[in-house]
C-alpha cells in the first residue's frame, strides 16, 4: 500500500472522529453552564473605558484583577 492511500484511510476514518470530537469539545466547552459572565465580559471589555481613559488606580486594579484571574486559572 503506498503512502497517499494509506493516509487517505486514515484520514477518512480516525482522524474525522478525532476532528468531530474536538468540534464538538470547543462547541461544548464555550456554551458550558457558568461560562456566560465571562463572554458578557470579554464582549464588553474594548467599551470599559469608553468614556474617559482609565486613571493610574484604576490601571493597577485592572492590572491585579487580571492578575488574580489568570493565577485562578
Amino acid at each position: 500500500m503506498d503512502t497517499y492511500s494509506l493516509l487517505r484511510e486514515f484520514a477518512d476514518s480516525w482522524m474525522l472522529l478525532f476532528l468531530t470530537l474536538v468540534f464538538l469539545g470547543v462547541f461544548v466547552w464555550a456554551w458550558r453552564p457558568g461560562s456566560r459572565p465571562v463572554h458578557d465580559d470579554i464582549a464588553n471589555s474594548i467599551f470599559r473605558h469608553d468614556k474617559k481613559p482609565a486613571q493610574g488606580s484604576e490601571l493597577r486594579d485592572l492590572r491585579s484583577a487580571d492578575a488574580r484571574q489568570t493565577e485562578e486559572a
